[in-house]
């Protein structure tokens, strides 16, 4: 577990919203907060169990007083209690193989003579996964969880038993009672059952105590008995069918996964030489010949259309000069037929003259006649005559009205064979960026095999949903017939043998716990004695004070010796010594629970000449856990030990209290060094 930032609003003597940032780095562990006597250290280490464990939490500052009178006095006196207060604390946790991140939100406030508590659980349970994949640090994104929010009393006990934090969690009072022998021994005995599992065997026993005070029925029916008992059975087998369903269910959907990315890298490996052009390659070359045939449709088209009158189009000039003489000829051959008409007519008109008109008038008549005539001959007579037919001109009008339709015609057959050819460049240029099939044969291959191989693993994966499906409408039937038989079992009266059954093998299985919880205390607890021998002699400066060091099973007492194997009275040991005992105790029990979890610690020092200081601050403090909160004042750790605690140190901080208003606020630093004290 490693604490990541605790923020405090408004409770006990901190005001407004106080922050610490609680994360350590490799060979740093240790988080420094400095702060006078009642500047709010304790309140601290209280408000980490308080978010934590609600009204189990043992907080050094309830005493008896009721859980809800004792948040209504933790609002900071000077805050309005309607809005209240709220502790929240961010950490890390491994669960099951996964590294979750969590941030717990405890708040209450009053409302009338009542006060109103609200705990909101915000996970993200990818964290783990997100943080190392991308090989740096990554920001959580946590959302409220209503299931954790609800059940987080029984969540916290699966992740941190009570009992065990405790012994993580200790102030002076905690050190006080393990430094008297008197005192010790309860707090050994508690910590010993708790932290290395010797209570659960205990629980078991009690478990089975309950169940033979249960045993109050006799006489019930045979019948009954044996179906419950093969029904039993039958969920049982059912329910571990529906177990090793789901685990080969996840196993086939683990399989199916690898496929899925698998075939993905070749799929990518497949397009990245050029595999997909490959598979087109019948494509493109059908598209090809489709539009080359159509290119030379079009082509064939064109010579069609140029196979008719459209050429003319290059003579325009002869064939304007052809128009101009259709156009002499159709007008001398008019005038040739006009002749022997005006000569009719001239001869009419002299005859209609007569001999009556004056000669004058009848020369001038004729003399206008003559050059008429004359004129008109004129026009008939050409220089060159091509016998053009009389509807040349006609037929020149309708050539020129299929030359406009042909031309409209070749202009769409161009543009048409220009778009089709062009088309027919960008096919060829793409079938030949095709690669050769010796290079994409081994990978459309393997490309084959990974497709099929999901087609397979979707399949599997299918058939094992459908199977756990069944399974548990099997196990959901079985259940509800034994309920239904156990409903009916209720009604009638159980066999006295089949009680003395229960209680006799009660009974022998109690005894079997009871060796088994003694045999378990005692590898402990010689493991213990080692443990917490060892942590003594590295804090004592009197090297060869202790030799041995035993803890009674019975009465978890300690008992010392020295070098010559004479007995050691603890009671003779200096307040010094007996706090640096109580010490190792702890450290004994942590390293031998082999808990990761984060010690806070309310420092011990008060007793302790200066070696035995710097031997705690050298030896201990940094070693104690991989997260260290240590909790301080100034003259504990002054100057010179933090001096020597310098190297170990992730962060520092200063509780400052204002004698005026009775609060405290959080200060980077410590009394001296000045600022944040940053990680190398």
């Amino acid at each position: 577990m490693l604490l990541h930032k605790i923020t405090l609003e408004e409770f006990g003597a901190y005001s407004g919203k106080q922050t610490l940032n609680l994360l350590t780095k490799k060979n740093r562990p240790i988080i420094l907060i400095g702060g006078l006597n009642g500047c709010g250290k304790t309140t601290l280490l209280d408000a980490i169990q308080l978010v934590l464990y609600g009204p189990r939490a043992r907080c050094s500052g309830r005493g008896n007083r009721a859980y809800d009178t004792y948040l209504r006095e933790s609002i900071n006196r000077k805050a309005d209690s309607t809005r209240g207060a709220g502790i929240t604390v961010e950490f890390t946790v491994p669960v099951e193989g996964h590294e979750h991140y969590y941030r717990v939100a405890r708040s209450w406030r009053t409302s009338g003579k009542s006060v109103k508590e609200f705990l909101n659980v915000f996970v993200d349970e990818t964290y783990g996964e997100r943080a190392r994949s991308s090989r740096r640090a990554v920001k959580p994104e946590v959302k409220i969880s209503p299931v954790l929010s609800a059940n987080w009393a029984d969540h916290i006990e699966d992740l941190l038993p009570l009992e065990v934090a405790s012994l993580f969690f200790f102030d002076g009072e905690k050190i006080e009672s393990l430094a008297d022998p008197e005192r010790a021994a309860s707090v050994i005995e508690s910590a010993v059952q708790s932290l290395l599992g010797v209570s659960t065997v205990e629980q078991l026993r009690a478990d089975l105590v309950a169940l033979q005070r249960r045993q109050r029925l006799s006489g019930e029916d045979q019948e009954v008995l044996d179906k419950i008992q093969n029904q039993e059975r039958e969920f049982e087998s059912a329910d571990r069918d529906v177990e090793v369903a789901n685990q080969e269910l996840s196993r086939l959907r683990t399989q199916s996964d690898k496929a899925k990315k698998d075939l993905a890298a070749v799929e990518a490996a497949f397009k990245n030489e050029g595999g997909t052009l490959f598979e087109r390659r019948k494509e493109l070359e059908s598209e090809r010949d489709r539009v080359a045939q159509q290119l030379a449709d079009i082509r064939a088209a064109l010579v069609n259309v140029a196979a008719g009158p459209l050429p003319l189009l290059m003579l325009g000039k002869q064939l304007d000069e052809v128009r101009a003489q259709a156009e002499r000829e159709q007008a001398a051959a008019q005038a040739g037929q006009v002749l022997g008409v005006l000569e009719q007519r001239d001869q009419w008109i002299l005859e209609l003259l007569g001999d009556d008109v004056p000669t004058q008038a009848r020369d001038a008549v004729l003399k206008k006649l003559d050059a008429d005539r004359k004129k008109r001959t004129k026009t008939a007579k050409l220089e060159v005559n091509f016998d053009l037919p009389h509807n040349a001109l006609s037929q020149l009008s309708a050539l020129d009205q299929v030359l406009l339709s042909d031309t409209a015609r070749a202009q769409d057959l161009l543009q048409a064979a220009a778009e089709a050819a062009e088309h027919l460049d960008q096919l060829k240029l793409q079938l030949e960026g095709v690669p050769a099939k010796s290079k994409v044969a081994a990978l459309q291959a393997a490309r084959g095999q990974h497709q099929d191989a999901v087609a397979v693993a979707r399949a599997a994966v299918e058939r094992a949903e459908e199977r756990v499906a069944e399974l548990k409408r099997r196990r959901t039937n079985i259940s509800d017939a034994l309920e239904r038989s156990h409903q009916e079992r209720v009604k009638t009266l159980i066999r006295a043998e089949e009680v003395q059954r229960i209680i006799t093998y009660s009974e022998k299985a109690r005894g079997t716990l009871e060796r088994f919880g003694g045999a378990l205390l005692k590898r402990h607890i010689s493991r213990l004695e080692v443990a917490v021998l060892q942590s003594f002699n590295e804090l004592m400066r009197k090297n060869g004070l202790i030799r041995d060091l035993r803890i009674d099973t019975d009465r978890f007492t300690i008992s010392l010796s020295d070098a010559d194997g004479e007995p050691i009275d603890p009671g003779r040991l200096s307040a010094g010594e007996r706090q640096l005992l109580a010490v190792s105790l702890l450290w004994g029990l942590v390293k031998v629970a082999g808990n990761r979890l984060p010690s806070v610690i309310d420092t011990p020092l008060g007793r302790l000449d200066s070696r035995h200081r710097e031997h705690l601050v050298e030896r201990y403090f940094p070693n104690a856990s991989h997260q260290v909160l240590l909790l301080s004042t100034d003259e504990e750790i002054d100057e010179h030990l933090l001096g020597r605690l310098k190297k170990s140190i992730a962060h520092t901080y200063t509780l400052v209290h204002d004698d005026t208003t009775f609060t405290t606020t959080v200060e980077p630093g410590y009394w001296w060094n000045t600022g944040e004290q940053h990680v190398a």
